[in-house]
């Protein structure tokens, strides 16, 4: 496929569109978690244990990713926990920390709220030749890695 034209930009306009991007992103997670009857950090936070599958990850590591005291991701997995999303298991290497699970039911709810979405993404990105989604693929794993640094250096509080 080859790249169909496209109208120029400048960065500023990129700028400007990233924001709308990410501002109806963050509008939507706190609808999303609204009517599964999350908070936007709890439903963030079973994102990343989506994402672990296998690879459980330590409630230390989850507090790491939200960017929360492992006292706050305490009442994060309770949350999580009694909504019927995860399950903690004692870690096999060392027993005094948990690991944490995604329901298979839970599972199943989450995507069928955003497979939806997913499948328009990606034919969006249909509409795009393969070098064009490597550019894209790129910009987006370059972009959040400034946006993790950032956060690392000036939002953190500890």
């Amino acid at each position: 496929m080859r790249a169909k034209p496209r109208p120029p930009a400048t960065q500023e306009q990129a700028l400007w569109a990233m924001d709308q991007l990410i501002a109806t992103h963050l509008v939507g997670q706190h609808e999303i978690a609204q009517r599964v009857g999350l908070n936007v950090t709890d439903l963030t936070c079973f994102a990343f244990v989506i994402e672990a599958g296998e690879n459980l990850l330590t409630a230390g590591e989850l507090a790491d990713r939200v960017h929360v005291t492992t006292g706050a991701m305490t009442g994060i997995l309770n949350r999580l926990e009694r909504a019927g999303y995860i399950t903690r298991r004692p870690d096999p290497a060392d027993r005094r920390r948990v690991r944490v699970a995604a329901r298979p039911d839970a599972l199943a709810r989450t995507r069928e709220i955003y497979d939806p979405y997913y499948a328009r993404i990606t034919a969006l990105f249909a509409d795009y030749a393969p070098e064009e989604v490597a550019v894209l693929h790129d910009w987006f794993r370059r972009a959040n890695e400034v946006a993790a640094n950032y956060l690392e250096e000036y939002c953190r509080t500890d």
